[in-house]
């Protein structure tokens, strides 16, 4: 898995992942984030766009994660999940926890209300 980061706006951060996200690779997202959770009032759009699997192991960390986020005031959301992945979060009723759009621009959009 391969994780990038671009800023949008002066308060979100959207992190790309690409690849597949499982325990052989889950410590590349924890490190990815570990700066993001820095930020004062975390505001972090995942862009699941490229991201064509994930395990429990990378679900943990995203719940983990939030849990974190949201004791700071911010958010992560979720955008562009492939059928699988958005099965998988449907399924485990992680679409319940956090807000999925289907586009990186729709979660950033949503983000300014």
């Amino acid at each position: 898995m391969y994780a990038t980061v671009t800023d949008h706006r002066s308060d979100v951060a959207v992190l790309h992942l690409r690849g597949e996200l499982d325990a052989d690779t889950a410590g590349q997202l924890y490190a990815a984030l570990a700066g993001l959770l820095e930020r004062p009032v975390p505001r972090i759009v995942v862009d699941l766009t490229a991201l064509k699997f994930c395990d429990s192991v990378g679900l943990s960390a995203f719940i983990t994660s939030k849990q974190v986020i949201s004791s700071r005031g911010g958010w992560l959301s979720f955008a562009g999940p492939n059928p699988f992945l958005a099965q998988l979060l449907e399924t485990v009723g992680l679409s319940r926890y956090f807000a999925i759009f289907p586009e990186v621009e729709d979660a950033i959009a949503a983000a300014q209300i």
